[in-house]
């Protein structure tokens, strides 16, 4: 494995990583931020009033995008196998 290989595999893997987590990152900024507006139109400082929702709503929300993770995770994994299987078979195909 080259140099330049391992760096597209960490490339690939930061890249994997920033598709799954963004959606359940934008949804927390878009709870977070409305429960804020609510808390400052309202003058409500509870701290379970900002904890409970947004927990909620992140747990349902997880519940519905799991298919979209879960394909792209199987993506990137079967990737990175592909590549281990052509590093063991090496460049002549003999097995090592």
């Amino acid at each position: 494995m080259t140099e330049s290989e391992a760096i597209d595999i960490v490339r690939d893997a930061l890249f994997t990583t920033i598709i799954i987590s963004l959606p359940l990152l934008l949804i927390a900024l878009v709870v977070g931020l409305a429960i804020s507006l609510f808390q400052a139109l309202t003058q409500l400082q509870e701290q379970t009033l900002t904890f409970v929702p947004k927990i909620l709503i992140m747990f349902t929300a997880m519940v519905f995008l799991l298919p979209f993770m879960n394909s792209h995770l199987k993506t990137f994994t079967e990737g990175i196998m592909d590549k281990i299987i052509a590093i063991g078979t090496g460049p002549d195909g003999d097995g090592g």
